[in-house]
């Protein structure tokens, strides 16, 4: 098991952003733009975990090489239920430099854009703080 699914999987916000670069870029499925910087990916992954219900890793996909991962998941969004990918790129260091989602359906894309977006003013409150 990939580091970074079990910290997701035990819900260990302090390994997770642990595995993050300090340069990471976060690419939201909801959003138009990249967010830069671990202190706002961190954030935003800790405001994942709290509007994620029933969340589960369902397998992971590696390059040999070691440097990129794919987990996929599902999870429950406002009762939608969801599907995705979480896409990592690892620096030479071993820490996520790249971070991608993508979800669908779409009606579940919408759902966690709405339960994100009633985060969104904790989630910068809490990247301020770094």
């Amino acid at each position: 098991m990939h580091p970074f699914r079990k910290a997701v999987e035990d819900r260990d916000a302090g390994a997770i952003e642990a595995l993050l670069a300090d340069d990471v870029v976060f690419t939201s499925p909801v959003a138009f733009k990249p967010y830069p910087g671990k202190p706002i990916t961190a954030a935003i992954l800790r405001g994942v975990m709290r509007v994620f219900e029933d969340f589960s890793y369902q397998r992971e996909i590696a390059d040999p090489g070691g440097r990129d991962h794919a987990l996929v998941f599902t999870a429950t969004v406002a009762g939608k239920e969801i599907q995705g990918c979480d896409f990592l790129h690892f620096d030479e260091d071993g820490l996520i430099d790249e971070f991608t989602v993508m979800v669908r359906p779409l009606s579940a894309a919408q759902a966690l854009a709405e339960a994100m977006g009633a985060q969104f003013e904790r989630i910068a409150a809490e990247a301020a703080q770094g």
